[in-house]
C-alpha cells in the first residue's frame, strides 16, 4: 500500500494557500509529516506567524523555510495537485482515493479498512488483521 498526500487548498480559505505552502517548506527539509501533524492539531491557528512557529519548534532551518516561502517556491506543486484533484472531482476536503475509489469527506479507520480490504479482495491477495491506525510514513506526493 501506498498514501500520496495531495495538496488542495480551498479558495474560500484565505490561510490554507499559506498552509500549503509551508508544508513544502517543511518538506524541503525532510519534516513533511511533523508539520502537517502540527498543522492539523492546531487548526484553525495557521496564520503566517504561527506557521513560522511551528517551524521553528521543528528546528528547521528558518532562513531556508522563509525564503521558501516568500519566494512561493511550493506553489506550482500545489497548483499541479488542485488541478488534478478537480479533473477528478474532488470539490472540498478531505478527499481520498483507494485504489481509484473516491471517498469523500472524513472518515472513520474502519471506512477505510473495509473499502482497503475489499480492494485486497478483488484483487486477490490476503486480507492482513485489522492493525491499529497509524500516521503514514510515506512521503507526499507520491
Amino acid at each position: 500500500m501506498r498514501i500520496v498526500f495531495k495538496h488542495y487548498p480551498l479558495d474560500f480559505h484565505k490561510d490554507a494557500m499559506p498552509a500549503a505552502m509551508a508544508s513544502i517548506a517543511a518538506l524541503e527539509q525532510g519534516k513533511f509529516w511533523e508539520y502537517h501533524d502540527k498543522l492539523f492539531k492546531n487548526q484553525p491557528k495557521i496564520q503566517r506567524d504561527i506557521l513560522l512557529q511551528y517551524a521553528r519548534e521543528l528546528g528547521l532551518d528558518m532562513k531556508r523555510f522563509e525564503q521558501s516561502l516568500d519566494m512561493a517556491q511550493g506553489k506550482p506543486q500545489i497548483d499541479a495537485d488542485a488541478a488534478e484533484a478537480k479533473s477528478l472531482g474532488v470539490t472540498g476536503t478531505p478527499a481520498f482515493f483507494v485504489n481509484g475509489r473516491y471517498l469523500s469527506g472524513a472518515k472513520p479507520f474502519e471506512e477505510f479498512a473495509q473499502s482497503i480490504n475489499a480492494e485486497l479482495t478483488r484483487l486477490k491477495v490476503p486480507v492482513p488483521a485489522m492493525p491499529s491506525p497509524a500516521r503514514p510514513s510515506a512521503q507526499p506526493g507520491g
